[in-house]
């Protein structure tokens, strides 16, 4: 009696659900498709119909007439483009996949008839099927013939079990697929039956649509499975301990329901029962990596014993990751007081520790390197799916080298010295001008003048520090004493000391007739000849440099009273040697007409006894001398002997 109530309730829904013209789905859960006709695929045009039968003659071109059908990939410029294209069937991921194109027959009939076997009896069935109108609303002056269709179910021997019309399936500007169909339960000792699609729309302008996955599936109570914590899709971590509890809900509709727990391993393609696990619960215990995927199948009664009675849950998939590979690098070894650089990688989160409570969150820290920075820095990295793996890296801060060097240094000028430097493995000094090497620690240097050299000291993984050392250079002493004087007695002249060298002191001597001794250019009034010397020292004791001057002193004016030009080179000239003693003075010699016939000023210009470039004849001649010093002039007669 509960199974003939059970099918009359069944038989209702049924019949309220064919009332409607609008394709309808399973309100509960579905099994596995027991029929599912692609079409298969191919290059166009593909073979006639093989399992079912049609009223519609086959052609083998991409475009039917009335009354034909063909298999295809697409459709493209049919009648003048008057169809739609389309580009591809609604079968998913299959390459040049077909599905069946049909022009409709004037006059209504059967356009695809199949045998479905290996059903299960007493089983409620989804028959659904995907259809497209491929003429657009726009043709047949607006106003084609749509589609309009009627899927039977019926037993070997005709009799109805289920029957939906889809009404007039009409273009909604664009060719789109949807999918109509239609519940049915199969009768008791009955595992075939007959699927029939019958376009009951005359023919004529229109009425062209295109027919693809066909499909059988257990129908039945609404089944739906997740972890303990609601969740669906679970990621994992290898070594995890953690087991996930599956468990399981079981909508009303099976009197008496079996379950069975699947396992696929290939994302849903193939599934395997597991092994005594019937109950609503299922604790996962997978270890090894990988994507595995769970499901409640149902069914009524025996009936879980065949794959297609069952209907099932939605997946579960469980993701058991493998740890992510933690590298971790670093610019060690790094020299105190420079930068060190960590970096890590694999994972989206990443968290350091290492000596001195060193902490950090990112993937690459840096830091600057102290005495006590050395030591192990760990970095835990996380990636997107929380797995957790740690890698370490060994950070060694060399110290800083301390330079040495020797002390400032004084050498006199052309004298060298050897500089020291110690502290560290490598050396380099700078500038090179004056050093007999840079590369090592004691190069002697001989710089020409006073120079800073800067020393820069490596340790053995070029870790540096600098130092300085001055080398003074004294210059040594130089001494001119100045040009030698000559002067009148009476008169007085200036020294023209000069002097040279670094911390020089000088002195004059005799200091006779100086009148101060101390200065570089003092003044002196010589009573005769005199040879003063300048000496010079340094307070470095860098020698000591000398010089003279002479001072020649006459007594009064003498002027020769004759001299004989006749080119025998004895008294060829008349000089007065003491007239260089007095720059302005004043030499004119005249005729017995008075005439000028040779003039001089403040030098000691010899005269040969010609005028204006001829010989003078012997005679006495007149000379005046004005010294310009307010001294009286001196007047007297020169003698020309020939």
């Amino acid at each position: 009696m509960s199974h003939f109530f059970f099918r009359i309730a069944i038989l209702f829904v049924c019949v309220l659900w064919h009332l409607g013209t609008i394709a309808q789905v399973c309100t509960g859960s579905l099994g596995d498709p027991v029929v599912n006709v692609t079409f298969g695929t191919g290059s166009n045009p593909g073979n006639p119909l093989q399992a079912a039968s049609t009223t519609y003659s086959f052609t083998g071109t991409s475009c039917p007439s009335d009354g034909s059908y063909t298999v295809v990939n697409s459709t493209s410029g049919c009648f003048g483009n008057s169809w739609y294209n389309i580009p591809e069937d609604h079968t998913t991921n299959d390459n040049n996949g077909y599905m069946m194109l049909v022009n409709a027959s004037f006059n209504p009939g059967d356009f695809y008839v199949d045998t479905v076997k290996d059903l299960c009896s007493n089983t409620k069935y989804e028959f659904a099927a995907w259809i497209v109108n491929v003429l657009p609303q726009t043709q047949c002056g607006g106003n084609p013939i749509a589609p309009k269709l009627v899927f039977n179910i019926e037993t070997i021997t005709g009799v109805v079990l289920g029957t939906y019309s889809t009404g007039d399936i009409v273009s909604p500007g664009t060719p789109e697929w949807k999918q109509y169909g239609l519940f049915f339960t199969t009768p008791i000792n009955t595992s075939s039956v007959v699927i029939r699609l019958t376009n009951t729309a005359p023919g004529g302008c229109g009425n062209d649509l295109a027919l693809d996955d066909i499909t059988f599936r257990p129908c039945g109570p609404a089944v739906t499975s997740a972890s303990g914590t609601n969740q669906t899709n679970i990621n994992m971590c290898i070594g995890s301990v953690a087991n996930v509890l599956l468990s399981a809900t079981v909508g009303s509709g099976y009197i008496a329901p079996s379950l069975q727990w699947q396992l696929s391993i290939d994302n849903g393609i193939s599934w395997t029962d597991i092994t005594g696990a019937t109950s609503l619960s299922y604790l996962v215990n997978q270890t090894a990596i990988g994507v595995y995927q769970f499901r409640l199948s149902v069914a009524e009664g025996t009936n879980i014993g065949i794959a297609n009675c069952r209907v099932a849950s939605n997946p579960v998939t469980v993701t058991i990751h493998d740890l992510p590979v933690a590298t971790v690098l670093s610019n060690s070894p790094v020299c105190e007081n420079r930068v060190v650089n960590l970096a890590a990688s694999g994972g989206v989160g990443y968290l350091w520790s290492g000596p001195t409570g060193f902490s950090a969150a990112v993937a690459a820290p840096s830091f600057i390197a102290q005495n006590n920075s050395s030591g192990q820095y760990t970095v835990t990295v996380t990636d997107q799916f929380g797995c957790k793996n740690a890698a370490a890296t060994n950070v060694v801060a060399s110290p800083k080298p301390t330079a040495v060097v020797s002390a400032t240094q004084r050498i006199c000028e052309g004298d060298s010295v050897r500089l020291l430097a110690s502290g560290g493995s490598g050396y380099l000094w700078s500038p090179a001008i004056g050093l007999s090497a840079v590369g090592i620690a004691n190069p002697i240097a001989k710089p020409v003048d006073s120079t800073v050299y800067r020393i820069v000291v490596s340790s053995n993984i070029n870790c540096t520090d600098t130092a300085t050392v001055i080398v003074n250079v004294v210059k040594r002493p130089t001494a001119n004493a100045g040009p030698d004087k000559i002067l009148l007695k009476g008169q007085s002249v200036v020294l023209e000391g000069a002097v040279g060298g670094s911390g020089v002191s000088f002195s004059w001597t005799p200091v006779t007739y100086l009148n101060n001794p101390l200065l570089l250019q003092p003044t002196a009034t010589p009573l005769n000849d005199m040879l003063y010397s300048l000496e010079v020292r340094t307070a470095a004791n860098c020698g000591v440099a000398s010089d003279n001057v002479f001072i020649k002193v006459y007594n009064d004016i003498y002027v020769p009273s004759a001299f004989s030009p006749n080119n025998d080179r004895l008294n060829d000239t008349w000089r007065i040697e003491a007239l260089v003693a007095v720059p302005n003075a004043k030499l004119t010699v005249y005729n017995r007409f008075g005439t000028i016939i040779f003039e001089t000023t403040g030098n000691n210009q010899e005269w040969d006894g010609s005028y204006k470039g001829q010989a003078l004849p012997t005679g006495s001649y007149v000379y005046m001398i004005d010294l310009k010093n307010g001294r009286p002039i001196k007047k007297g007669t020169v003698m020309i002997v020939r």
